[in-house]
């Protein structure tokens, strides 16, 4: 089994993720601590407090982990795996308002909890997934987190 979890950052990708390893025994792949690890990025935005990275070597590198058996990846940028080498592309989502206060949460700067606001409300990933012609499940974590719990059955 091969999965790719995405979304904008705040939707709940790594609660999702994890408990699925959990569940299906797969291995956990935290893909932007390898873009760190691996300096798989251009440069770092002050104001945003962020890495930019270099679409074309994660793509690479997604393709090079893609190949393993039984994983699943978790990042706001798993789905632009190759689509032969992924079972499922599960997309996490969630209310705008509840987005924002798990952004606030964390302490992102104005201009980040913003642009993150954006790519929520025009979908980036989700499209950018359905691009990538990806198998393509949808998950809303808007009830599910807030209610401090994360069921299995929504998958």
């Amino acid at each position: 089994m091969k999965v790719v979890v995405t979304g904008t950052p705040g939707t709940g990708k790594t609660k999702v993720a994890k408990a699925l390893a959990k569940k299906y025994k797969l291995k956990y792949i935290d893909l932007s601590k390898i873009i760190k690890e691996k300096k798989l990025y251009e440069s770092y935005d002050r104001k945003l407090k962020t890495y930019i990275v270099d679409i074309k070597k994660i793509k690479k590198l997604l393709t090079d982990i893609a190949k393993e058996d039984n994983i699943i990846i978790d990042s706001h940028l798993a789905h632009y795996s190759n689509k032969k080498y992924v079972g499922l592309c599960i997309v996490t989502k969630c209310d705008i308002s509840v987005l924002k206060k798990r952004l606030e949460k964390r302490k992102y700067p104005k201009a980040k909890i913003r642009e993150n606001l954006d790519a929520e409300i025009f979908d980036v990933c989700l499209i950018e997934a359905r691009e990538q012609k990806h198998k393509i499940k949808i998950i809303d974590t808007t009830e599910t987190f807030s209610k401090k719990r994360f069921q299995l059955s929504h998958i």
